[in-house]
């Protein structure tokens, strides 16, 4: 009987390394991430803040305080995970450019610009959506021509018959990338902004910060997610010829109000803006 429970016992021990095994295969960036969040002794690299806390709360105090019954308290600095990345792309004149890439592990959306901290809104959906190359080649078409095209006018575009074209309708459809109304598709996003060059323009210096007491957002998309989409969306000719992991510096700001509640605000510490993403309060 009990060799019987020893042999039981040992399968048993050897399914759960083998799921284990397949679990990191699978997602191994979020493994990886949980394991330097917790081991790291070194340092990591951040953009430049440009802003102190006390020059936001200065600036912004008829904003935030309102009054003298409202009072600021102790600020914190946060650090939001992004992936840098060096790429290069065909552009419309058919000639090769070459650049830098910024995209949020957070947000799922690409930085178009680091002094104003535009970004794209579209690509988090098509992460979760797990988008392919052929879901894009509708979408960018539709993005091309108003958000909204018919049949015809799509088939047109992608030089494509009607019997390799309806595949792709089918499937951007049904992972609710596009929407249908009669003979008519449209992107099912809202304000999208998604045709635009993959690479930001940046300009802020990258510099090191110890691990120490740093508060690292852990990263809600993983790099190999980043990576997928960003192949699907920009084409075959797109490349990535590394990639590194990067954070941008956020601070937190918080006022008590007089009845004892407190309110708090996100800011970016390059551009001094309110950081508006909802995922950063979470």
């Amino acid at each position: 009987m009990g060799t019987v429970v020893r042999i039981v016992a040992s399968l048993v021990v050897l399914a759960v390394l083998g799921y284990g095994a397949y679990w990191l295969s699978i997602n191994g960036d979020f493994s990886r991430g949980i394991l330097e969040n917790t081991i790291d002794t070194g340092e990591f690299l951040t953009l430049e803040a440009r802003f102190t806390p006390e020059e936001i709360m200065q600036a912004q105090a008829g904003n935030l305080l309102g009054d003298e019954a409202h009072k600021y308290l102790e600020p914190a600095l946060h650090f939001f995970p992004f992936l840098l990345m060096e790429v290069k792309y065909s552009r419309s004149d058919r000639r090769t450019a070459e650049g830098m890439m910024l995209w949020s592990l957070q947000d799922g959306e690409m930085v178009i610009n680091t002094d104003t901290w535009e970004m794209t809104h579209g690509f988090e959906d098509c992460i979760t959506a797990d988008a392919t190359s052929n879901d894009f080649k509708v979408i960018n078409s539709l993005a091309t021509n108003g958000g909204a095209m018919d049949r015809d006018q799509l088939q047109r575009a992608l030089h494509v018959e009607p019997d390799v074209l309806q595949p792709w309708l089918d499937s951007a459809r049904r992972k609710h990338l596009i929407v249908q109304r009669g003979n008519v598709y449209r992107l099912h996003f809202a304000d999208p902004k998604i045709q635009v060059n993959p690479q930001t323009k940046f300009t802020h210096w990258l510099v090191t910060k110890p691990y120490k007491h740093a508060r690292r957002l852990p990263p809600k998309y993983s790099k190999a997610q980043v990576r997928r989409i960003s192949e699907a969306a920009f084409g075959g000719d797109f490349a990535i010829r590394s990639e590194k992991e990067v954070y941008l510096p956020v601070y937190s700001i918080v006022v008590l109000n007089p009845d004892g509640t407190q309110l708090t605000s996100f800011w970016n510490a390059l551009n001094g803006q309110p950081v508006n993403s909802l995922s950063l309060a979470n």
